[in-house]
């Protein structure tokens, strides 16, 4: 796939199956999103990749902050089903510093366009990915189940596998409607 037709025709797949990413793959997908605008050099950013136990894993600490939270029943049982969307979830963090030249906000973005540019990766190999956010990715308990520090924020979780179904490409946006010139 050129890049042309990448960037015109990227789309998130929600409905995902196994098999996962394989290694060579996930370095594709991974090296994809060091190559990120990265101000400074820091590589603000971490990939926390949930596969086979690893999704188990990230079950129970959704439903542990579902708890906290005074979740129901219900609710309990959808938290402990959402890793298990795709073969792999791939939490992304910024890993934020301070720094003279380069504010906090520009690093959240820079670990933002590296979840933008593995989902691109993803596409590019015949994968799917959706990067969903929701309320767990500000959640303090998820924050500390998954060692993370006060600075740090989950800018997403990014689920790949194979895509469920081929989905009809989605009609091109003109840009156009939403550029203005000074």
């Amino acid at each position: 796939m050129d890049a042309k037709q990448l960037l015109l025709t990227r789309q998130s797949t929600p409905r995902l199956v196994a098999p996962a990413p394989n290694a060579e793959q996930l370095t594709f997908i991974l090296d994809a999103a060091a190559r990120v605008p990265d101000h400074g050099a820091l590589t603000p950013w971490e990939f926390i990749i949930a596969v086979d136990d690893g999704l188990a894993k990230l079950a129970d600490i959704f439903v542990d902050a579902a708890k906290k939270s005074g979740a129901d029943e219900a609710f309990l049982t959808k938290v402990s089903n959402m890793p298990y969307r795709a073969p792999m979830v791939i939490t992304v963090v910024a890993k934020t510093q301070t720094h003279d030249k380069v504010p906090v906000l520009e690093q959240h973005i820079a670990a933002g366009c590296a979840t933008m540019a593995m989902q691109q990766a993803a596409f590019s190999i015949g994968l799917g990915a959706v990067w969903r956010t929701g309320d767990f990715a500000f959640d303090a308990n998820v924050h500390q189940q998954l060692g993370l520090s006060e600075q740090d924020q989950i800018v997403g979780f990014l689920y790949v596998g194979m895509p469920a179904v081929k989905a009809p490409i989605k009609p091109l946006k003109n840009g156009q409607q939403y550029a203005r010139y000074l």
